[in-house]
């Protein structure tokens, strides 16, 4: 995917980014009917054409390497969630402290960003633990890697944060101090259309 475009403010797509990813959506939707079972693509489109807005944000990630897919519907919102579905977690989203107070506590070696940060940036939310292991029912995700989790505030104010990983075929949380950082942690995201 390419780069997205600042447009008077705006984080839009051309006419060109957005036909390519949508047909790069569609044709992951159609491989992996697994994961939205009983799921039209006509529907999605439909909704995705109603909030052109979030293209921007799907772009990203799939830009950062998340491969973004259905995996819900929210009834109650209207609303299809798509998750990162990449094998391993996001490339363009590695090596990154879980929050901006975690970064700032660092004395050397800081990384570039944070997962907190990044997600905002790009219109995201972090998944859940909760979510992470209904990520895992639709598939084996990050065997090689591990990915943040969205940390709930009492382990974060104690300096904590939350990562998972799929090893020997089971779904693993783990805890860190949320300035450590490594090339094989990043983060998965959700965006709801």
């Amino acid at each position: 995917m390419k780069e997205g475009n600042k447009i008077s403010g705006k984080k839009e797509l051309s006419l060109d980014q957005r036909e390519e990813l949508l047909r790069e959506l569609e044709t992951r939707f159609e491989k992996n009917m697994h994961r939205h079972e009983g799921f039209e693509w006509a529907d999605v489109q439909a909704k995705l054409d109603d909030h052109t807005e979030k293209l921007w944000s799907l772009n990203e990630m799939e830009r950062t390497g998340g491969e973004p897919d259905v995996v819900d519907y929210d009834k109650q919102q209207d609303q299809y969630i798509f998750y990162d579905c990449s094998a391993e977690t996001p490339k363009g989203r590695r090596s990154v402290c879980y929050d901006r107070a975690g970064l700032e506590s660092r004395k050397k070696h800081k990384p570039d960003n944070n997962a907190i940060d990044m997600a905002a940036d790009m219109g995201i939310e972090l998944i859940t633990e909760e979510q992470y292991r209904t990520l895992q029912t639709l598939g084996k995700f990050d065997m090689k890697t591990s990915s943040w989790v969205k940390t709930p505030s009492d382990i974060r104010e104690l300096g904590g944060a939350l990562f998972c990983d799929y090893r020997y075929g089971h779904v693993f949380m783990y805890h860190n101090g949320a300035s450590s950082y490594y090339g094989a942690r990043g983060f998965r995201g959700l965006l709801r259309v």
